[in-house]
């Protein structure tokens, strides 16, 4: 089978077209769907790399603080993200406490890190180890981080039992809304951007 480096393909209506090589902040779009084919990377690693390293900074408070505290009749009991998987765990609802652990905890995780280690070495224009694989595996986890649905949750627990018990939001429910707000921002890096970043030719290359 024959490869076509320069090929694009539209995802609206399968069009094949010939990449053409943009200028900084151009958008290409197919011209039978107006879907967009292309964008010019820019400085985007730059800024995805200092989020990143935010992001993991917001994630280790997440985990490492209470979420709450609740304070019922002088008592009060607070709780961890972990903890909270482990109480769901004894509570006979480990598939429930499985998909917590993995949606707020183990899969961002893995992107964050799969991206810190992917964006160090090629801010220095090198290609790290296991390229290929950490990009496809990036792309597949994308779907599975649900932070901000875990938070949400949170929040309406919270609104519940405020009628009740005193309800005081720890360090870990203020940096989950920070992760939240940034995690939009790092993951809305378009992973093909990696290609482009790993095969373009350098400024005094031959294209």
């Amino acid at each position: 089978m024959k490869e076509v480096p320069d090929a694009i393909v539209c995802e609206g209506c399968d069009a094949v077209y010939r990449r053409v090589r943009l200028r900084r902040r151009e958008v290409s779009h197919c011209p039978r769907c107006s879907t967009e084919l292309d964008r010019h990377a820019g400085d985007q690693s730059a800024r995805v790399l200092p989020l990143t390293v935010a992001c993991l900074i917001l994630f280790a408070i997440a985990n490492l603080f209470p979420i709450v505290e609740i304070e019922l009749q002088g008592l009060s009991s607070e709780t961890t993200l972990v903890g909270a998987v482990l109480a769901l765990s004894t509570e006979g609802m480990s598939p429930v406490a499985l998909l917590v652990l993995a949606t707020t905890l183990l899969f961002p995780l893995l992107q964050l890190c799969i991206l810190f280690y992917l964006l160090v070495p090629m801010r220095y224009e090198r290609r790290p180890a296991g390229f290929g694989v950490l990009v496809n595996a990036l792309v597949a986890l994308r779907p599975w981080g649900m932070i901000e649905v875990f938070l949400l949750g949170v929040l309406v627990a919270i609104i519940k039992l405020s009628s009740m018990a005193q309800v005081i939001a720890g360090p870990a429910l203020w940096a989950f809304m920070a992760l939240t707000v940034l995690l939009t921002a790092v993951l809305a890096f378009n992973p093909r951007t990696f290609w482009e970043m790993a095969f373009e030719p350098r400024p005094g290359q031959d294209g």
